[in-house]
This record gives C-alpha cells, structure tokens and sequence, in this order.
C-alpha cells in the first residue's frame, strides 16, 4: 500500500514538473475579439482602488464593489472600500452612457482596456460594457515573483451574439435561491447575459402566485419561490447585467398545474404532481375560453414579476393523447377546420401569444411553436439543431440554439465547442438571415442533478459555451480551450460555485468518512453515462438519492483526457522519457487500486456497484503495463495474449454503475500498438 501512495505521489510530482511554461497569453475566457500584449506588468498592491468618470448608475457601483471583493477573495488583499480618486486610482473606469435599469437585447456590451505598468484604463459606451471588461481584468490577475500582477495589455472586445444564456431547471428538482445566485455569478465572470428560468414542468410548479395560489400549494411539495425571491433574483442578475426570462411551458408539461386546477386539463382528474421523468398525456384544454381566461389572469400575473421583454411559453413535446381521447375536442377541431393535433395547438399558440403580447411581452417558444400563421416577432428555441434554426430564420423568425448545448446529456467540452450557431444548415444563410439567429442557450435540465451537484455539472463546461457565443467564429483551437478552461475553472472557486469543492465530500461520504485517495483513483477516471441512457438503466424518480459514484463523478475526467494525449504522444514518437514515466505511474496506481479500494467497497451498501468497475480499472492498468514493457523493448507477446486483453477491454468500455471507464480506449491502443509492433519486428 505504501507503494502504491508513493507512485501516486510521483504521478503529481510528475504533473508539476511537466507542467507547460509561463503562458504569453493570459488564460482568458472568453477570447476576447482583439488582445494585444505590451511590455511589463501592473503590480496589485493594497493601494489598489478604482475612480469612475463619465456616466454612472446603480448597477456601475454595485459591479465595482464586487468586483473589489472578488478581486479582495482571489488576493487574499483588503482594499481601499468604494470608488477613490481619478487622480491617484489604479483602475479608472469610463463610460459614455448609463445603461438600462434592466438589461435589453442588443445593449451595447463592448469595451477597451487598456493596462499598462503604472495603470490601467478601462472605457466603454455603456456601463453594461464595463461589467464585461471588469471580468477581462480579474482574469488576468495572477500570482507572480513579485506578488499580484496583470499584463501589460490592451484588449477591444465585444460579443458576437447578443443572446447567451444558461437554461435552469427547477421544476424536476428545485434550486435555492442562493443556488442560482452563485451560478449567476459565474455567468457574469464568463459574460454570459441570459438566465432562462424554467419555473413549470410536470412535476413542480415553482412560482408564487397570488391570483391562483393553489399552483403553487398543491403543485410544489412546498418548494416554490415566493414572489419577494424572484424579485431578489431578478435584482441579483440585473447588476450583473443578465437578464432574467421565466419560462411557463404550455400546452403540454403542466400536470403539476392540474393538481390545484383540473378543469384545465383535457381529460378528467385527480391529477398528481408526476414524480417520474420523460413526455406525459396531461394537456391543457386548448378548447375552452375559460382555459384562457385563466392563463390571461396568470400570464399578467408573471409578466408584471418578470420585467424582461421577453416570455417563454414552452410548446414542446404535446403528445395529443388527451386531445385525441376527447370527443368534444376533436368535435372542436374539425368544427374549425383544423387537419390534427399540430394545427390545434398552432391555434393554442395563436391565442397565446394574444395575450402574451397583451402584457407587453414578446413570446418565445420552443421549435414545436413554428407556425406561419405566427408572427415573425416571436424568438424561436431550438433544440432541433441549425437546420430547424435556419428554417426559422428563412421564414422570417428569429432564434436562438440550444441543440448540442445540453449540458445534462454528459458530453465533453470539446463537443459542446465544437458546436457552432452558424454551422451546418445555417452556413448557407445570407447576412440579413444570419442576423435573425441571436446566440443560444446551454440548457441544465434537472432531472438528474441537485442542488449538490448542479455546479458541477454546469462548471466549467458552460465556459467554453460561453465562448462559442461571445468569441469570433475562428476561435477553435481545442488545446488551448482546455488550457483556458482549466484556468476559469480553478479561478470560479473564488466566486463561491461548487463544481470542485464539493467533489472530496461526495466521496467521503460514499466510504463513510475514511480515506477517500483510493475512491479518488477510480472516480478521477470515470464519467457519467452519456445522452440518455442513464434512464434507460435505472428507473428514478423525483425522490430517488443522487448520492452514489455516478452524482459525484465529474462530466469530463481531466485525468481521462489527459491521459490519452500522453499515450497518443507515445504512440506518435512525441514522448520525452517525463511523459512516458508518466504513464508507467499511471498505470501502475491503476493496476494496484483495487486492492485498496475493496475493502471500502465490502463496508460501504453505496460502493458495491462500483466493484466490477474497480476490477476493470486493475485489469486495465496491468494491460497497459505489459503493453508499454512491450513496445519499449520490443518484445514480442503472445498472440493469444493480445486477443485477451482486447476482449477483457472491450467489456472494460460497456457502463457499469451507470459510469464509463474514460481510460480504457487508450489502453487499448496501448495493446494493439504492442501487437502490431510486435508483429512489424517478426516481419523483419
């Protein structure tokens, strides 16, 4: 055992020793459009204050003091409280206007900065924009040989898109407000503008409402946000400069409404609040006029709460089962020659977006309310992909992509980078259609996540979404994107979001509180399953613990990818002996892991899933070891030997626990580089 802690130990002495060198670029994100790196370094000493000339508002003054206590939190540094003099200040901020008391689309958000070694000037044509590049600024902050230090730099920068947002969603499992508040401030840092609040779904409706109380009362479990929160919120985004967009979805994904009010659903009650997840039969009746009646009670209600312009209405996934069942309905459809269900809902959507717009509001759906009897001021959500965006788009309709930026599907950052709004069937747009598509959202649907484990399924992935949508298009380079990413990553533990702290507890708790370094070799390596097959393996409810390996396991295994650059190294001829001991440490840790873990796994009812994945882990590590002595001394092994260890690794990559062992495709190009190595040296 005492081996097996040194190597690990040499496997981070190794990691620090290989680390790359003192990078030129600050690591931001996201690139700003154009940085250009002077000479020297401004030193951030505890004289350090900020002065304000030209136009200032509310939300100017609130970002300058976070921007102090964040900057104070990072630097362990108290500084001068509120805003000193032009004269002696080491950040003086101007901007020609006042933005808006609540942040609109399309605001002004660009920014110059401009440091040098005695001082920095930081000048915008709206406060909105010094938000922005007060986030540029703290990012560059880093420790150096003579203490707290930025670049000397000088950075133009604006968006690409005005619409770049985070999708929240509270109805599956609800989020406290102090959960959001974090998360708002990690939108903030990577300058991302829009929280999509998902307030109703079928298994909770989550907003107060006083016209209807029963909304609420009976469908929440008692965990709603009463109105004083959503206001709280609201505020919270707005000195960010993040709008806020509730969204109310409707037709379909309203049992929890039905529970207080079943006369509006299209089918008889008693309705409870759903507890499973996935696509069900209740439905608004879109037949009655009562039914909008009540919905221009509520919409007025919500749109009075929610200042933003615009409203998401939802729309998607109705199934028409219900629709289809009622007699009366289908009386009510042909009646009004309507073809099916699609065209009844086009008419829902039709009186909708009445009364949406009677509000003052303009309405935003998902793909499903696309309909040319529509008008084109409506946004349109698609989580089809850029082929149904750029449909909208030539038909006159803006829009917005979330297709590809899931975050709860599990995928890689570099996947959700690669994801790109004007790709693929939006390429071909010409510049006025290209216009129509506003940016897009990351969506954090939470039907497997808590208030936990939200952070980390968010962070740092979002970042490299939040690129994508404010960086230049050419913007693409994967290596540097993980370098950067890695960076924010570290530098959003200051703003207090969860994504890395709450890792070690998660895992003590699942060895009950003992010495979690051999859990930790394992969960390093692991990834959740991906897209949905987490739900075809289980069956879950709203009520089901998120407490096991799978809830504490990163997205994306850093050791995971970093590992397989190595062996591609290898492989390639590219290795220095450092990368290769690397690699050796590596394995070997793996190949000796199981036998510290099992005796965690025997006493712990949470850890005996993880078992067989444990013993993957160890065949794989001794795989990989024979593999490398193999093709670093030209041995050759026995062909039966290879067959082996392939078949063992092919059963080493199916999901166990619901988890993917992330290093087993670089073994096995380990193995079958060593066979056809082998095989070459026969030969000759």
């Amino acid at each position: 055992m005492r081996i097996a802690y040194m190597l690990s130990a040499l496997w981070f002495m190794f990691t620090a020793l290989a680390a790359p060198g003192q990078e030129t670029m600050p690591p931001l994100m996201p690139m700003p459009a154009n940085v250009t790196l002077g000479s020297g370094q401004f030193i951030i000493n505890q004289s350090f204050s900020v002065a304000i000339s030209g136009a200032n508002d509310a939300r100017l003054q609130h970002a300058v003091e976070h921007f102090l206590e964040n900057l104070s939190r990072q630097t362990g540094m108290r500084f001068p409280a509120g805003i000193g003099s032009a004269s002696q200040a080491a950040l003086t901020i101007h901007a020609e206007q006042a933005s808006h008391e609540i942040p609109q689309l399309g605001e002004d958000e660009s920014y110059s900065l401009v440091v040098t070694p005695a001082a920095a000037m930081l000048t915008a044509p709206t406060t909105l924009g010094v938000l922005r590049g007060l986030e540029t600024f703290r990012q560059m902050v880093d420790i150096g040989p003579q203490g707290f230090a930025l670049p000397a730099v000088t950075v133009h920068d604006q968006p690409r898109f005005p619409w770049r947002g985070l999708l929240i969603d509270v109805s599956r499992h609800f989020m406290p407000v102090e959960v959001l508040k974090r998360n708002l401030d990690g939108m903030a840092a990577v300058k991302l503008n829009v929280l999509h609040w998902h307030l109703s779904d079928d298994q909770g409706f989550r907003v107060e409402s006083k016209k209807f109380p029963k909304l609420q009362e009976t469908g929440s479990d008692g965990q709603y946000y009463s109105q004083k929160e959503i206001r709280e919120v609201i505020e919270y985004a707005a000195e960010r400069g993040i709008r806020v967009i509730p969204e109310f979805d409707m037709p379909g994904h309203t049992t929890a409404w039905f529970v207080g009010y079943p006369e509006l659903a299209s089918a008889p009650g008693p309705y409870q609040i759903e507890r499973k997840w996935g696509i069900f039969d209740p439905t608004i009746d879109p037949t009655r006029d009562d039914t909008y009646h009540f919905l221009d009670k509520l919409i007025g209600e919500m749109a009075s709460l929610f200042p933003d312009a615009y409203f998401h209405v939802g729309g998607d996934e109705v199934n028409g089962k219900q629709w289809s069942a009622n007699p009366q309905i289908q009386h009510f459809l042909r009646s009004h020659g309507m073809k099916n269900n699609d065209d009844l809902q086009a008419y829902f959507n039709q009186r909708i977006l009445e009364i949406v717009k009677k509000h003052g509001k303009i309405m935003v759906g998902w793909d499903e309310i696309l309909h040319p009897n529509l008008p084109k001021d409506i946004v349109v959500q698609s989580w089809r992909g850029q082929s149904s965006l750029a449909a909208a788009a030539r038909q006159g309709y803006r829009g917005i992509l979330s297709h590809g930026y899931y975050l709860d599907l599990m995928q890689s950052a570099s996947y959700h980078y690669s994801v790109e709004p004007l790709a693929n069937g939006a390429a071909d747009l010409n510049p006025e259609e290209k216009a129509r598509i506003l940016g897009g959202e990351a969506c954090m649907w939470s039907e497997y996540v808590s208030p936990e484990t939200i952070d980390s399924r968010i962070w740092p992935r979002l970042a490299v979404i939040a690129e994508r949508l404010w960086s230049a298009q050419s913007v693409r380079d994967v290596d540097s994107m993980y370098q950067r990413m890695d960076a924010i990553s570290e530098r959003l533990d200051w703003l207090g979001l969860k994504h890395r702290s709450n890792y070690d507890p998660m895992l003590s708790r699942l060895v009950g509180n003992e010495d979690t370094r051999a859990l930790r070799v394992l969960a390093d390596v692991v990834e959740p399953v991906k897209e949905y097959a987490r739900s075809q393996m289980a069956e879950y409810t709203s009520f089901t613990p998120l407490n096991h390996l799978v809830d504490a396991a990163r997205p994306e295994s850093e050791t995971g990818r970093r590992f397989a650059s190595m062996v591609d190294a290898i492989l390639s001829g590219r290795a220095d002996e450092t990368t290769r001991m690397k690699v050796r440490a590596m394995l070997t840790l793996w190949r000796d892991n199981h036998a510290r873990l099992m005796p965690q796994i025997e006493n712990s009812a949470l850890l005996k899933e993880v078992g067989p994945l444990s013993e993957d882990l160890s065949m794989l590590g001794s795989a990989g070891l024979q593999a490398l002595d193999s093709l670093q001394s030209g041995t050759r092994l026995p062909d039966a030997w290879s067959r082996q260890q392939l078949a063992l690794i092919e059963q080493a990559k199916k999901p166990k626990a619901a988890l993917l062992l992330m290093v087993a495709p670089s073994v096995q190009k380990l193995v079958e580089a060593s066979a056809h190595a082998a095989a070459s040296s026969a030969g000759r």
